[in-house]
Formats: structure tokens, C-alpha cells, sequence
């Protein structure tokens, strides 16, 4: 453990050096001026790791700068404001030492000097110190895991699909690092495709982590059954399993799942309680995709209903989750008028992603919720 012991009286410094040295503090540095101390800990260096300092020991009364401006100091630069400061003092003004401990100081002893009572007040600084060292090695080992996970989660992910009879744009904007909405597109043949997008309940880590148990399984589902009341069945049934393990959760998502048939040109569809899609076909007529069944993990059993639509030149799909309306900054209401606005107009020809149809991200504030949107084009 390594203690700086700043005071600009050098008996007072030598009292304390051996205070340390008699109770097996033997690994001391002895600075004379806040100067000083500024200058071994590189106070105007702002990043990188902070220089090995346990606890300060830190004298009020010093001259050009006082003990409670050096505190100051030290505790706006964020590699040094967790090093705990007890301040060693002759002042007994009850202002001043509130002072002191209002701009960051742990705590304090006044002099002369009781042996005993800074040994105790250093040994409790020192094992808080240990604790909040122990939490933020902890915190750096989950923010590695989170990450980690992110690129997991993101390579799961499909990347935008560019056919000359199918186009499949995607904005994926997670509101941590971890997102509970996943889309998952599968080729069957040349001219059909299944496309699925599904909101998991809640946020954070919980929700992200059955979104990626869910992931395989929607995967495999589609590619054996295909048919969209078939995976919906499939995916319920595993997310009651889900819920009976776990009894003390119930576990859902909503979703929709359509499969394209270019050659045939028709859209099977199953909602789950999903927000509608929209269906913009051969370029004038607008349908809502809104028909299905309740969200997938409600119930043991459900009965999805498939519905199917036709069109002869085109179809421009637009899906999306709840955080793209809820995350607008306007009324839903007025979201979801302005999703069935962009719906209507023609974008095949966009080069913008289509999340910027709905949103100007360079003036939102914090996401509250994962967005996904995905724009599809059949011919």
C-alpha cells in the first residue's frame, strides 16, 4: 500500500513517517508542497492509468495551495478522484473542515497527532479503497464480457441482401451495447425468401440473452418448417419451455414472419402481437400486416392465423419494432403517421438507410429502447 504524505513542515511529515513505519506502512512517499504532489501524480494528464497512490495524506494549511484546492484539483481529474484523501489538520474551525470533506475529502484527523486514531482512520480508508479497486476490476471484466457478447450478438445478425429480385435494408440500433430486437433472413431457393423481426420483452442483459437462446432456434425452425405458423408454434413451444424451467419468469416476444415468393408473388404472414407492418403494393395500394396471433411466450399452446397477399409487379415492406415510434421524440401518434407516410412512398432507389426515413439520429437524446427497422423490396 502506498501513502503520500503532503505537509510542508518536515516534523510533522517525519511524526508521520514513523506512525506508518512502526504499524508496517513501510512503502511511504514524503511531499513537501501541493506542488509537489501535483507533479508526481501527472495532475494534468487525463488518460491512461493513475500513477500507484493508495492514500493521501493531505495538510490543510500549506502555502500557494492550500490542502483543500489541492483536494479539489485532484478530484476533477478522473484517473485521480478515487484515491482517498484523509486531510491532517490544526484547524478546528467546524466550516473549514466541512469545507474539506465537501470538495472530496474521506475524512480527517486534527493535530497533534493521536498515533492511534489516524491508524484506525487509515485502515478504513484503505479497505474502502481495496473495495471500490475491487469493483471497478470487476466492472472492467463485465464491460469486456459486454462486449464480447455484442459481437457475438452482431454476428448473428444478416448483412443487407442486394438481388435483382429482392432487396433487404436493415437498421439494427441496440439501446445498450447488448439488444433485445433481432431480424433474421433466410434464402430458400432463387425466388423465395423467409424474413422474421421480434422484440423480446424488457431490456438489458436479461432480454438480450433469451434474444440470443432464441436466435438458433428461429433459425433452425425456419429453415425445417418454413411455414409461418408452423415457426410461430415452434417458438412458442420453446419459450414455454423457457418459462417452466425458470417458473419464476414469463418469458415473450413479439415478432413477424413472412416468407416472399418472388416468382409467385405472393407474402405469407404471421403477426404475433407485433406493431403492424406495412405493405406498399405494386406501388399504390397500402396494407396493414397486422393479423396473426397473441406474442409469442403468452400461452402454452397458440393458434396462429396466416394470411396471405398478392401483387403483380412489386411489394415494399416495412417493418419495424416499438423503439423506432417510441424513440421519435414525437407522439406516437404522430410516429407511427409518419412511419405510414415513408411506408407509401417509393425508396428502391434510396441510398439511405432506413432508419434516416424516420429519424434525424444526430438530434435524438439517449435511445430508451432498441430500434430495429427493416425495408424490403420484392419484383
Amino acid at each position: 500500500m502506498k501513502i503520500l504524505i503532503v505537509d510542508d513542515h518536515p516534523v510533522n511529515v517525519f511524526v508521520i513517517e514513523k506512525i506508518l513505519k512502526n504499524a508496517g506502512y513501510n512503502d511511504s512517499v514524503s511531499l513537501h508542497s501541493a506542488g509537489q504532489l501535483f507533479e508526481y501524480l501527472n495532475l494534468k494528464e487525463h488518460n491512461g492509468p493513475p500513477p500507484k497512490a493508495d492514500l493521501i495524506l493531505l495538510d490543510v494549511m500549506m502555502p500557494e495551495v492550500d490542502g483543500i484546492e489541492a483536494c479539489r484539483r485532484i478530484q476533477e481529474n478522473e484517473r485521480l478522484k478515487d484515491i482517498p484523501i484523509i486531510f491532517v489538520t490544526a484547524i478546528e474551525d467546524a466550516n473549514k473542515l466541512a469545507e474539506a470533506l465537501d470538495v472530496g475529502g474521506l475524512d480527517y484527523v486534527t493535530k497533534p497527532i493521536n498515533k492511534i486514531e489516524l491508524l484506525a482512520r487509515i485502515r478504513v480508508a484503505l479497505r474502502l479503497k481495496q473495495e471500490k479497486d475491487w469493483h471497478a476490476e470487476q466492472e472492467e471484466k463485465l464491460t469486456h464480457e459486454l462486449d464480447l457478447a455484442m459481437q457475438i450478438q452482431k454476428s448473428l445478425l444478416n448483412p443487407p441482401l442486394i438481388q435483382d429480385n429482392i432487396r433487404i435494408h436493415v437498421s439494427h440500433l441496440p439501446s445498450n451495447k447488448l439488444a433485445g430486437d433481432l431480424y433474421y433472413w433466410h434464402k430458400f431457393s432463387e425466388h423465395r425468401y423467409g424474413v422474421i423481426l421480434l422484440d423480446m420483452m424488457g431490456h438489458g442483459i436479461s432480454s438480450s440473452l433469451i434474444c440470443m437462446y432464441i436466435s438458433s432456434v428461429l433459425r433452425d425452425s425456419i429453415k425445417q418448417l418454413a411455414d409461418p405458423v408452423q415457426v410461430m408454434k415452434e417458438l412458442n413451444r420453446y419459450m414455454a419451455l423457457l418459462s417452466n424451467q425458470t417458473k419464476e419468469h414469463n418469458y415473450y416476444f413479439t415478432a413477424i414472419y413472412f416468407i416472399i415468393d418472388t416468382k409467385e408473388k405472393t407474402v405469407e404472414y404471421v403477426n404475433a402481437g407485433h406493431p403492424p407492418a406495412y405493405a406498399l403494393i405494386d406501388e399504390t395500394e397500402l396494407k396493414l400486416l397486422d393479423t396473426g396471433c397473441c406474442a409469442i411466450g403468452f400461452f402454452e399452446e397458440i393458434e396462429p392465423k396466416k394470411t396471405m397477399i398478392s401483387y403483380k409487379n412489386c411489394v415494399q415492406l416495412l417493418l419495424f419494432t416499438d423503439g423506432v415510434y417510441e424513440n421519435s421524440g414525437d407522439s406516437e401518434e404522430e410516429a407511427l403517421e409518419k412511419l405510414e407516410y415513408v411506408a407509401k412512398q417509393d425508396w428502391k432507389g434510396t441510398s439511405l438507410s432506413p432508419i434516416h426515413l424516420i429519424h434525424q439520429l444526430s438530434r435524438q437524446e439517449q435511445q430508451k429502447d432498441d430500434m430495429c427497422l427493416l425495408m424490403i423490396h420484392g419484383f
